[in-house]
């Protein structure tokens, strides 16, 4: 399975036409649009899950740079999520 990476959406492009655009080049598994937790609103960018990479690869290829909801997409294969600091944080009573 190859997890595609999909910027520059506009905020009204839906899950269902990234879709209805990666499904052109094969079988999709899943499609996340990622929204802002306060606004509920897109943040621009996305993600496709395709099962084979030979036509996630060939999605990439052909959907990078073209035109979809009057926006250019940028696609290429996701970069694993790097892992966070999940340390302590927060400045204690420090006093000078």
């Amino acid at each position: 399975m190859k997890r595609i990476y999909v910027g520059n959406l506009s905020y009204s492009t839906t899950e269902e036409m990234l879709d209805t655009a990666f499904a052109g080049f094969g079988t999709v598994r899943n499609v996340a649009i990622l929204q802002d937790r306060e606004t509920g609103r897109s943040r621009g960018f996305g993600f496709v899950e395709m099962d084979d990479d030979e036509q996630a690869t060939a999605a990439i290829d052909g959907l990078n740079g073209t035109d979809l909801d009057g926006r250019t997409l940028t696609v290429n294969e996701a970069r694993p999520r790097a892992e966070r600091d999940r340390g302590g944080g927060g400045g204690g009573g420090r006093r000078w």
